[in-house]
């Protein structure tokens, strides 16, 4: 296999761990879709997709981080999350990943419910409940972020498939 195929190939590898990583949270998933649109074109010596086109998949990309903090921010705020919920989310996020599919879904959860109840120290129904209401606002804002990544990633496709073919 000649060099420019592997890089084809890395290239190829870089694109598909994006797209999990768009869905996982412990993978930058879409500076590693760019990464790897990047190396393609690289490999073709910028004939197919230029300089246009790389700039506007580089603008995505800075798209995305924004898209996440804005998106969790603002689906903990609605529900008036503690810093400390915030972190607990991040952390149970990361904490989830070892116990698979149902870990993803459950441990922003957990862990924002969990820094809800320290931040506010109140053990009462009325904390749980407060708490509770802080992890659904968290998640559901975790979730808007992971859907707006998705159709940033499907955009960022469809200009280098654009770029590439035409």
């Amino acid at each position: 296999m000649e060099l420019t195929g592997l890089f084809y190939a890395l290239a190829a590898l870089l694109m598909l761990v994006g797209i999990a990583g768009v869905v996982l949270p412990a993978l930058p998933g879409l500076p590693l879709l760019f990464a790897g649109m990047l190396l393609a074109a690289w490999a073709d010596g910028f004939e197919r997709v230029g300089t246009l086109s790389l700039v506007a998949l580089g603008s995505m990309t800075a798209v995305s981080f924004v898209v996440d903090f804005w998106a969790t921010a603002v689906g903990a705020q609605r529900v008036g999350a503690s810093r400390l919920a915030l972190v607990g989310a991040v952390v149970g996020t990361f904490v989830g990943l070892f116990f698979g599919l149902p870990g993803l879904f459950a441990g922003p959860f957990l862990g924002a419910v969990a820094g809800e109840l320290i931040s506010r120290r109140d053990l009462r129904p009325a904390g749980f409940g407060q708490a509770t209401r802080v992890g659904f606002g968290t998640w559901i804002g975790i979730a808007l972020g992971v859907a707006l990544k998705l159709a940033l990633a499907v955009l960022m496709l469809g200009v280098f498939a654009l770029a590439w073919w035409f």
